[in-house]
């Protein structure tokens, strides 16, 4: 898989502007563009489209990036809806030009009432129209509209689209190429102008049904869901095509933080020209985003039914649904093959065009792809396959008990299948005392649909391990994290089984496993958030780096950027040995920008005495309903650099060592001082019992006294103290004292990094 490259494409509103605010000058610093949705998620290749994107902080002249230098777009609007004040505004005018109007009318000798009064009242009344409709949701009131092109050998797959304002570079966005024709219903946003007054002033009555839209197979249907609407498809079809409709709601956006079950559930029914439902679904197996597939029984027209699970809705409620006669692969066995081999994969499903697919996997590393169709371009939820380094073996029934159990020889992968519901499959290795094992199930996050469970027994049966379910903060995306791992040490010389099975009892075709057993291997992998990074020249930003350790690795893990253009740097780039979260800063370039760079960050350690790198994964730290974060994988890890800052910089001893119980202090030299006053700092996301005692403003520097805890921290805690800055701007022009203290966000102290010690002892 070849690295993905990012791309630009400038906005028309405007020449890009590079933010010159100077926290030296006493400017805030902004917030960054945040994106809520993207309407339509994604457009057919060799045309040129409009897109809404939903968001906040989109305001100022816009550049879009994409990952693929296929996709272009250009900014052609922006709108958001007014505030209480601007509509009171209008309202004033309005008023005014009403009273001229009646004066003018009355009394000839008073000011005529022109045309350009006309206009002007016109153009109010069109302001007033698109104030809102209802309560915007302040992270999606804003709407950048695009025009986006996309090449005509654009492949057809995922993309991602990230804005630029001159307050930052915003968070990727997934945008979907496809090269069926696409339909796509008028975009709705939080100024689209209301039902009319005499509608909304009436006795509140059920929502009509919206009329159906008419679309010809093969297609791709784009549309947006509002609370309590139901969408329909009406396409002629024949007798005997079997039709697949695939929808994709959840998979563009994956996690909503203020909804529950944390996205949009839609769901899928087929309705004859009489009305009567023919099939329903609300998702596909453990995946939320329902597939339909239907033998076609006689010639006439057919209805998709699309809506919400419980009718919720809102603008970034947003589905594309693929519908035809499209292939669609409900099972791929085996799940894997050796990395650098020739493996061959048997599939099943719907309107497959072959039933086997052949990988060359000749100079490629270990790890997870998609596997694609020959000569088919468009393909819903292409399967995935594992390759490794050990080749795999497969599983011989009958082994669904003891007595039939498969000898294997350790270390082993196995492929294999649960063949029919109620089916076990059992395997018996031979095994010495105090051998540490450890066997692991992918199946669920190959999209198999086995529920595993795993039970480890000595030879007369009795049970040593179990589980059912383990956590894999690595699939971010898993509604039901099915696939088991157990780790034990062996109790004796002897014969052990291993025993698998599906917790529902179900089996089949598609519930394909894979299986390693084995010695521990201890590793990592890495995350970094954000995937977007926005700093200001010659200062810091904050990212943190999150550490999935596997088999027991428990080292230190240094973190490092590689290839960086000169004048990026990390400051606190150690992750402690036990520790999976650390929290740094990335230091920029001490000039502006015009483009953002792509990133490489990367952890080594030391693992069984052989040096271990792993490049680090961008991501995005995403909230599921209010509370549940997960770490969602992105393309690249971009910062942009723009503005300029006064950089700050610790000048005390590092690392800090804090006594348990007792107080450290840290002084930090303040560039800033000389234009601003009363600079303090503040702890970010403060290590458990570690607060900040006082912050004192010196003239040229802030002192901080620091107080620990010793019943939270205790001594041998490592990490980074992350301090954000901010001053007071005297505005001697504003109205009250408090207008014209002004406290206003500087930016980022470099990552501190501390230790906390055992308190002194008592003098002799």
């Amino acid at each position: 898989m070849k690295p993905p490259r990012i791309f630009r494409s400038l906005a028309s509103l405007g020449l890009l502007a590079m933010t010159s605010v100077a926290a030296a000058q006493g400017q805030a610093v902004r917030p960054p563009p945040h994106l809520g949705y993207v309407y339509p998620a994604g457009g057919q290749q060799g045309t040129t489209f409009t897109v809404s994107v939903g968001g906040q902080n989109l305001n100022g002249d816009v550049v879009a990036y994409f990952s693929d230098t296929g996709a272009t777009a250009k900014a052609t609007g922006y709108d958001r809806p007014l505030n209480q004040k601007e509509i009171n505004d209008l309202r004033e005018q309005m008023q005014k030009l009403q009273d001229k109007r009646t004066a003018a009318r009355a009394d000839s000798s008073k000011p005529a009432f022109t045309a350009a009064d006309e206009k002007l009242a016109t153009e109010l009344r069109q302001k007033m129209s698109t104030r809102g409709n209802r309560q915007a949701n302040p992270v999606l009131a804003e709407t950048v509209t695009l025009e986006v092109t996309l090449a005509p050998d654009l492949p057809p797959g995922e993309l991602e689209l990230r804005l630029r304002t001159p307050s930052g570079l915003s968070n990727p966005f997934v945008f979907c190429v496809g090269d069926l024709p696409e339909f796509t219903e008028p975009v709705v946003t939080p100024t689209t102008n209301p039902a009319p007054r005499a509608a909304r002033d009436a006795v509140p009555r059920p929502t009509p049904p919206k009329p159906a839209r008419s679309i010809t197979l093969p297609a791709i249907a784009n549309g947006q869901i509002l609370p309590g609407e139901v969408d329909h498809l009406q396409f002629p079809a024949r007798t005997g095509q079997r039709i697949v409709a695939a929808l994709s709601a959840r998979a563009l956006i994956p996690y909503l933080a203020d909804a529950v079950p944390g996205w949009f559930q839609a769901t899928l029914a087929l309705r004859d020209a009489h009305g009567r439902e023919l099939a329903y679904d609300d998702d596909y197996l453990f995946n939320p985003d329902p597939v339909l597939c239907y033998d076609i029984p006689a010639d006439g027209d057919y209805v998709i039914e699309i809506k919400d699970a419980i009718y919720r809705g809102r603008e970034d409620f947003v589905y594309r649904l693929s519908i035809g006669e499209l292939p669609f692969v409900t099972g791929v066995f085996p799940l894997g093959g050796t990395a650098g081999a020739r493996t061959t994969f048997q599939l099943a499903g719907w309107n497959l065009p072959v039933a086997n697919v052949t990988l060359e996997s000749k100079n490629q590393r270990p790890g997870t792809f998609l596997l694609a169709l020959p000569d088919h371009r468009e393909i819903s939820d292409p399967p995935q396959i594992a390759l490794d380094s050990q080749p795999g073996t497969p599983d011989v029934e009958p082994n669904d008990r003891p007595a039939t159990a498969q000898p294997v020889t350790l270390p082993v992968i196995v492929d294999g299948r649960i063949d029919r519901p109620g089916d076990e499959d059992v395997f018996r290795f031979e095994g010495k005392a105090g051998f540490a094992i450890v066997a692991e199930i992918f199946a669920r996050r190959l999209g198999s649909p086995v529920d595993s469970t795993l039970t480890l027994t000595d030879a007369a049966g009795h049970r040593l391990a179990f589980n059912d379910d383990h956590d894999d903060k690595a699939a971010a995306l898993l509604t039901h994290q099915a696939d088991s791992r157990l780790d034990a040490t062996l109790p004796a010389d002897g014969v052990y089984f291993l025993r698998l099975a599906d917790a529902q009892r179900h089996g089949g075709r598609e519930f394909a496993y894979r299986l390693r057993v084995g010695p521990p291997q201890p590793d990592f992998e890495l995350r970094v958030t954000p995937a977007s990074i926005n700093v200001r020249a010659g200062m810091s930003a904050p990212i943190t780096v999150y550490a999935l350790r596997h088999d027991g690795f428990t080292g230190e893990i240094s973190l490092a950027l590689k290839d960086a253009p000169p004048g990026f740097g990390l400051a606190g780039a150690r992750l402690p040995a036990g520790q999976d979260k650390i929290q740094l800063t990335l230091a920029g370039p001490p000039t502006p920008r015009s483009e953002p760079f792509k990133l490489t960050l990367t952890g080594s350690a030391s693992i069984d005495g052989r040096p271990v790198v792993h490049p680090a994964t961008p991501a995005e730290d995403m909230m599921q309903a209010f509370a549940y974060h997960h770490l969602v994988a992105a393309r690249a890890l971009l910062a942009e650099v723009a503005g300029r800052g006064a950089p700050f910089r610790a000048t005390s001893r590092l690392p800090l060592q804090i006594a348990a119980g007792g107080t450290a202090r840290l002084r930090v030299a303040a560039p800033a001082a000389r234009f601003l006053g009363n600079i303090q700092l503040e702890l970010e996301n403060p290590p458990e019992g570690i607060a900040v005692a006082s912050s004192t403003f010196t003239g040229d520097s802030v002192d901080v006294v620091l107080s620990c805890d010793a019943a939270r921290a205790t001594p041998g805690l490592r990490g980074n103290l992350i301090f954000n800055a901010s001053g007071e701007r005297n505005n001697p022009n504003a109205p009250g004292a408090a207008a014209r203290n002004q406290r206003v966000a500087l930016g980022v102290v470099p990552a501190v990094p501390f230790v906390v010690i055992a308190p002194a002892g008592p003098s002799a």
